[in-house]
């Protein structure tokens, strides 16, 4: 097993690393960029495949860089640091299209460009790790370790977290080790709007009133708002400020959406603003026209789309998310917009929504996909499907059932940014009547 060899990498895998063979057997190599040759040394042995680790890079790819972050290889938070930001997003392209052909054996009669945004202090969204060292008496805060996803990351910031958070992970670990809790902290989600991030401390005890003090005077000096999580999601409530806010503006809605710490939003602020502006223009509703609008969460294609169409149902298996985006609608006086709580992924025929005729259809499953979904959809007199997709595998499986099941054709798809510097792939499609 620690035996070294030489070994040209040919391609890039699916979770970003480099994908060598040796007699005809496929080796995936972490830190090896594609069109290199590099030393391994072998770490694991299968049938199907072997994994090594990079010893050296004897012949570098022209997009090779140095990454940012000096904890780049032991945080699991980012995959392509070492990747220039332009070639990653030609390789998530590249994936998707692969994806598509393969799984899906469908091709796009267009492929469209990439679409990118900012690619540090992006992430507006995230969930730390909190970890007690007792030998060393100090507090780790974190993602995941990349080589051992047991143990958290031993990191003093993080340069794709939004600044006022992704600066001060030093901080919040002094802050952690201060407390009389400390050891009862099991993990710290990061939520951002447009006008600041708050932080959720999940705690296994009840804290007491020293250390909400010292909670309190940290969020106080950084400008966090300050949440804590006793228990289940429902059980987040605000320590500071009373009544924080988080929100950010949708310009294509003339609207402001308002959010709660865990409940989802695209994680690329930027980049999702780009995204409703693609999406909008690629499905092109019409005035007369009805839109429907699954796994619509929060609103965030819904209200934009109400601007544009007659009327527009969202529908969205989570009971809380459906009653915010209710409040966001009646909030921005938008009135020609209904939604509905139910579960995609079950039988639906007794749900009025599903009946309705509609001419344009968005959709933006999870990673599963909508493959059950799409099974029901009322398509009979649609003329387009915008899917907006986080899996290049699930969307096509999706695509291949819509083509050849439901007589669409694929007229376009391309990546998009939403995680620069992970193996993530989002991605959209663009599915006409035959």
């Amino acid at each position: 097993m620690t035996q070294e060899f030489e070994l040209d990498i040919v391609d890039l895998s699916h979770d970003g690393r480099g994908v060598g063979r040796l007699d005809g057997k496929a080796i995936f190599v972490t830190g090896a960029l594609a069109g290199e040759r590099v030393r391994v040394r072998f770490t694991r042995r299968k049938r199907k495949f072997d994994q090594a680790e990079l010893v050296e890079v004897l012949s570098a790819s022209p997009d090779r860089v140095t990454p940012r972050c000096p904890h780049f290889g032991l945080c699991g938070g980012c995959a392509l640091q070492h990747l220039d930001p332009m070639a990653q997003i030609a390789a998530k392209q590249r994936i998707l299209l692969e994806n598509l052909e393969r799984i899906g054996q469908v091709v796009p009669a267009r492929v469209l460009d990439p679409l990118t945004g900012p690619v540090w202090g992006y992430r507006r969204k995230a969930r730390l790790g909190v970890k007690y060292v007792r030998p060393k008496e100090r507090v780790l805060v974190g993602f995941r370790e990349a080589a051992d996803p047991r143990f958290i990351a031993d990191i003093q910031r993080c340069e794709v977290l939004v600044p006022a958070v992704g600066e001060r992970i030093a901080d919040l670990a002094a802050l952690v080790a201060g407390l009389d809790a400390r050891e009862r902290i099991a993990q710290i989600e990061v939520a951002a709007g447009d006008d600041g991030a708050v932080l959720v401390f999940r705690h296994l005890d009840p804290l007491g009133e020293a250390d909400r003090d010292r909670l309190v005077a940290f969020g106080q000096r950084h400008r966090l708002g300050i949440f804590l999580q006793p228990g289940g999601n429902d059980s987040v409530h605000p320590l500071w400020p009373e009544n924080p806010s988080l929100s950010f503006e949708l310009p294509q809605a003339q609207a402001r959406l308002a959010f709660r710490p865990l409940d989802f939003v695209q994680v690329n602020a930027e980049l999702n603003l780009k995204m409703i502006d693609h999406a909008l223009a690629l499905l092109d509703p019409q005035p007369d026209e009805r839109v429907l609008d699954l796994f619509c969460g929060l609103g965030n294609f819904t209200l934009p789309l109400a601007r544009r169409a007659a009327e527009v149902v969202g529908v969205e298996g989570e009971a809380g998310l459906v009653q915010r985006a209710r409040d966001n609608a009646a909030g921005n006086g938008i009135g020609n917009v209904r939604f509905h709580a139910a579960d995609l992924s079950k039988p639906l025929a007794g749900e009025p929504w599903l009946h309705e005729d509609y001419q344009r259809i968005l959709l933006d499953p999870p990673r599963t996909g909508a493959d059950a979904l799409i099974a029901q959809l009322p398509t009979r007199r649609v003329r387009r499907i915008v899917y907006v997709s986080c899996h290049p595998g699930s969307l096509a499986r999706d695509a291949g059932l819509l083509v050849r099941e439901h007589g669409f054709r694929l007229s376009a798809a391309g990546a998009m940014d939403m995680f620069p510097h992970t193996a993530h792939v989002e991605s959209i499609a663009v599915f006409d009547r035959g």
